[in-house]
């Protein structure tokens, strides 16, 4: 594993093994992330799982903005609430730059988990990878019926803001619905993990099938857009179709983009 690491990355990994050696409430470093799921390159942030003692991870979230000083060169950081993972810490190192995700973990908290993660540094091998051979993996992934729930709702509001003139709002829209649906399904149907348009690009043709629903600050370039996405919806939902589709979509939304 280490030679896929970069100069920078490799010397950042250094530094945490460093710390996390020297402090007895710290029994592991994990990687996630690409490390896991492929693509791993210079570009990548490193997402890191430091296995915390249960007795010690109170103090250890209460003190993370502190652990991660202590790294040196930290420029910016910030706690993962808005992600739903408080246990996360996002942080920027520097110069030069490096992307770095601390998420602060117990061996308890590793009952279910969406990858298993590698092991870049354990402080008991054996028992860490006993429990990480015992760790119930589920991948992360959206049902078709997800979809179906919030796609039409989706659309309808990125047709209102267009209608009302709100076009920047309606082009956010656009590019919240390709985000979210669009290129989940993309990534779906060709037999890839669900991760928006993050790496959409190595999906054959996908591409050239978003372009159209991409959007300029222009009332006719967006009402295409929309059009173009309701399409693409209904092209990509075929390949597993939802139990229950939405009624008179996307008839309805057709009609009310109307002939702009």
């Amino acid at each position: 594993m280490a030679s896929a690491f970069t100069d920078l990355q490799a010397r950042m990994l250094d530094r945490v093994v460093a710390a996390l050696r020297d402090d007895e409430r710290f029994d592991a470093l994990l990687g996630g992330g690409s490390l896991v799921t492929g693509g791993f390159d210079a570009h990548s942030d490193l997402d890191l799982i430091v296995v915390v003692r249960a007795d010690a991870h109170a103090a250890v979230m209460a003190e993370r903005l502190d652990f991660a000083a202590g790294l040196g060169g930290l420029l910016s950081a910030f706690t993962g609430e808005h992600v739903g993972e408080p246990r996360l810490l996002i942080c920027l190192f520097g110069p030069p730059l490096i992307h770095v995700d601390f998420k602060f973990l117990t061996l308890a908290d590793f009952d279910d988990l969406a990858e298993r993660p590698v092991i870049l540094w354990p402080r008991g091998a054996a028992a860490l990878e006993r429990r990480l051979e015992a760790v119930r993996i589920r991948p992360s992934g959206r049902s078709p019926q997800w979809f179906e729930e919030r796609a039409w709702l989706w659309l309808h509001y990125g047709a209102t803001k267009l209608l009302r003139g709100e076009y920047f709002e309606a082009i956010a829209t656009l590019d919240f619905f390709r985000e979210q649906v669009l290129g989940h399904l993309l990534q779906r149907n060709a037999g890839r993990p669900q991760r928006g348009v993050r790496r959409i690009e190595e999906v054959v043709d996908a591409p050239a099938r978003l372009l159209p629903t991409l959007a300029v600050y222009d009332r006719a370039s967006i009402a295409r857009a929309l059009k173009a996405s309701a399409a693409l919806y209904v092209e990509l939902r075929a390949a597993e179709p939802p139990p229950v589709l939405t009624a008179q979509m996307p008839a309805l939304l057709l009609d009310l983009i109307g002939e702009t």
